[in-house]
C-alpha cells in the first residue's frame, strides 16, 4: 500500500526542518517525513498546553501565583543547596513587628514561651550633624533584609557583609522590582535595612528565679553612602558588620531555609515567621509535638482580638504554605497543632543539613 505524500507545510521547527532536508533522498523518506509531522503535532500540542497554563497563572493574584509556580519548581526539581539560606534561630521564636508602629513607638516587646526580645529603633547623624530617628524594623522586608544579611555572613563566613553589590540582585530574587524613588521597592527595602543597621536589641531568657539577657547592635558598624537627592537622605550602606555577639551566635545558630519558598511567601510576614517556625521545631524534636490553640495564639495571634478569628486566618495560612510544601507534617484540630518529625525536604531542605542547637 502506498503512503501518502506527508505534507511538509506542517513541519516548522528548525531543527525538524534540518531533519527533513537531510532525510531526502533516503529510500524511506516518506516514513521519516511523517515522523517529524507527529513530533511537530506532539510539540505544538505541548506548546498550546503551556501557554493555557501560563493564561490560567497569569490570571491568578500575585501570591496565590508564586506559591504555583515555586509548588511547580518543587515537583520537577529536588531541594537544592543553592537555594539554602539563613536565618537567626532566635528570630523564628520572637520575631519582629509585623506592621509600622505608631509614630513616636521606639521601642518593640515581644514574649513566647521562656524567650523574649525588646528592639528598641536606632537614631543616627546625617552629613550635618542633624538626629535622624529612624524606624522599628517591621513587615516582610525586614525578614527578608535581615534573612540576607545573615545569609551573607553564613556564605562569607565573615562578620562584615558587602551590600553594594549584592542587594539589589537580592530584591530582584525575591520577586520585586528594583525600581528606587520614593515608593519604589528598592527604596523600601533600604529604608528596613537602615532600621535594622541602627536598631538595639536585648534577648532574654527566662525561668523561676533566673534571668539570663544579652543586650546587643546587631549591626556594629556600617559604611555608608549619602544620597545626592535631597528628597531620599535614608543611609545607604556599601558594607554592613555584625557585632562579635550577633556573628558568633549566628554562627552556632544559623537556621536554614529554601530562598524559593521564603520568595512565595515574600510579601506576608506571618507566613515568613510561620514557616521560620516550623523549621526551627522540626529541627529539634524526635517525637509529635502538641500545642493547644492558647499556646498556638501566644506565638502568631498577635493582633487578634477574637480567637475564632485568628484560628480561621492561622488555618488559612496553613493550608497556603502546605500548597507549597505538601510534605509539611503539620495537622489542626479542634485542640490546636499538631507537628510531627520529618525529614529536611518536608521544608524543601535538600539532606544534608546544618542542625540547629535549642
Amino acid at each position: 500500500m502506498a503512503m501518502n505524500r506527508p505534507d511538509e507545510s506542517l513541519i516548522r521547527d528548525e531543527d525538524l526542518l534540518a531533519e527533513l532536508e537531510a532525510a531526502r533522498g533516503n529510500s524511506l523518506f516518506l516514513a521519516i517525513a511523517n515522523t517529524i509531522i507527529s513530533r511537530q503535532q506532539r510539540r505544538d500540542q505541548e506548546r498550546a498546553a503551556d501557554a493555557m497554563k501560563a493564561q490560567a497563572l497569569a490570571a491568578l493574584p500575585r501570591e496565590r501565583r508564586r506559591r504555583a509556580v515555586i509548588r511547580e519548581v518543587f515537583e520537577n526539581s529536588p531541594p537544592s543547596l543553592a537555594d539554602v539560606r539563613h536565618i537567626h534561630s532566635v528570630l523564628a521564636v520572637v520575631g519582629l513587628p509585623h506592621e509600622r508602629q505608631a509614630a513616636g513607638v521606639r521601642e518593640y516587646v515581644r514574649t513566647q514561651g521562656n524567650m523574649g526580645i525588646i528592639v528598641q529603633a536606632g537614631t543616627t547623624l546625617d552629613e550635618t550633624g542633624r538626629a535622624v530617628h529612624h524606624q522599628l524594623p517591621f513587615g516582610p522586608k525586614a525578614r527578608l533584609v535581615l534573612m540576607h544579611l545573615c545569609s551573607e555572613a553564613i556564605r562569607q563566613k565573615s562578620a562584615t557583609v558587602e551590600i553594594a553589590d549584592t542587594f539589589t540582585g537580592f530584591v530582584r530574587d525575591m520577586g520585586f522590582s528594583d525600581s528606587g524613588g520614593r515608593k519604589g521597592p528598592l527604596t523600601a527595602f533600604r529604608e528596613q535595612l537602615n532600621a535594622l543597621a541602627t536598631c538595639s536589641m536585648r534577648i532574654s531568657a527566662f525561668a523561676p528565679g533566673s534571668l539570663k539577657t544579652k543586650q546587643f547592635f546587631p549591626i556594629e558598624d556600617m559604611e555608608v553612602w549619602l544620597s545626592s537627592d535631597p528628597n531620599q537622605r535614608s543611609l545607604w550602606p556599601s558594607t554592613v558588620t555584625f557585632s562579635p555577639t550577633m556573628f558568633e551566635s549566628l554562627s552556632k545558630h544559623a537556621l536554614p531555609v529554601n530562598a524559593k519558598v521564603v520568595k512565595a511567601f515574600a510579601g506576608s510576614s506571618r507566613k515568613l515567621d510561620l514557616y521560620f517556625w516550623l523549621g526551627w521545631r522540626i529541627h529539634n524534636i524526635d517525637q509529635p509535638l502538641h500545642l493547644s490553640w492558647e499556646a498556638v495564639t501566644q506565638q502568631f495571634g498577635d493582633g487578634f482580638a477574637r480567637p475564632r478569628a485568628f484560628r480561621a486566618k492561622f488555618a488559612e495560612e496553613v493550608s497556603h504554605l502546605k500548597e507549597v510544601l505538601p510534605k509539611l507534617p503539620l495537622k489542626l484540630t479542634e485542640r490546636g497543632l499538631t507537628l510531627s518529625p520529618a525529614d529536611p525536604d518536608a521544608l524543601a531542605l535538600p539532606a544534608q543539613r546544618t542542625l540547629i542547637r535549642r
